[in-house]
């Protein structure tokens, strides 16, 4: 996976930490942002997070993205706090409580707004162990991946902690209240088959398939008309909070919006034109 593209058309550059802790690449409509810091499990460190907050923050300015890839270098996706920062007091962990409750607000606080904040669709691709902050990363992606590899647990009981990032949020809304307390309660490490079943992740696949296949649905998911791609995501987002007539009401106000603009008669023509192609006698009613 290649580090950085030309193909940053358009917002700020990186800065050099994001470069090294977050790889970036910009391909077919695709922003892949990959956790690089095998040797700790890309564990969540103050400058891991922060880096992946820039580049999160800083997607919703490429106007040639239309879909984030999510996945990590190494064997694992992200393994989470680093267990000894916690016992030394460091990193994270370091000073008083106030001071910590700030810092998981400027730090961690800032990826799970900017994911919720993301215009565009967010894939996850998950290999090896996602657990604790890393499970609660995953969940906060619009779609998840999981190679057969992959593990999973909310295990922050098992340290004395609880999820400080959202996670309760994240997976209460995917698995339900009472699976998601026992997955929380009992800090129970499950494999990428029972991740499926409970509808954590929406397709298993081999390691070795995992970012071909993910990647290839980043791309599918990105040819799609951008404003309506973006208005779809949302109208599904929105839908789980709103009542039926709200729903309704940004359903036809959306449809509207499209339906008068360029992007949508662009697309008509186009198929029209296809379909043509395809068959010379087709005539448009």
């Amino acid at each position: 996976m290649k580090s950085k593209s030309n193909e940053f058309a358009a917002g700020e550059a990186a800065s050099p930490v994001a470069e090294a802790l977050i790889q970036q690449d910009v391909a077919d409509g695709v922003l892949t942002l990959s956790l690089n810091d095998p040797d700790t499990g890309n564990a969540m460190s103050v400058r891991m997070a922060e880096a992946l907050a820039e580049a999160l923050e800083r997607a919703n300015t490429l106007s040639n993205v239309h879909c984030v890839l999510l996945r990590a270098t190494g064997k694992h996706f992200c393994t989470g706090g680093n267990v000894k920062d916690m016992e030394q007091g460091a990193d994270l962990m370091q000073g008083s409580a106030t001071e910590i409750r700030a810092r998981l607000k400027s730090t961690l606080h800032r990826i799970t707004h900017a994911l919720q904040a993301l215009q565009m669709p967010s894939i996850a691709a998950v290999n090896g162990a996602a657990v604790g902050a890393g499970c609660d990363l995953a969940l906060m992606c619009d779609l998840r991946l999981a190679s057969e590899s992959a593990t999973f647990a909310e295990s922050f009981l098992r340290l004395g902690l609880v999820s400080g990032i959202g996670g309760a949020w994240f997976l209460t809304r995917i698995v339900g209240t009472a699976k998601a307390l026992e997955l929380t309660l009992t800090s129970e490490f499950i494999d990428a088959s029972t991740a499926l079943q409970l509808g954590m992740v929406s397709r298993v696949v081999t390691p070795e398939a995992l970012d071909e296949t993910s990647a290839a649905l980043a791309r599918r998911i990105a040819s799609n008309p951008p404003q309506a791609l973006r208005m779809a995501k949302r109208l599904v987002l929105d839908a789980a909070e709103s009542t039926l007539p709200m729903a309704l009401e940004t359903a036809a106000a959306m449809q509207a919006i499209l339906l008068c603009g360029d992007e949508h008669k662009a697309v008509v023509r186009e198929f029209l034109a296809q379909r043509a192609r395809r068959d010379p006698s087709f005539q448009p009613a």
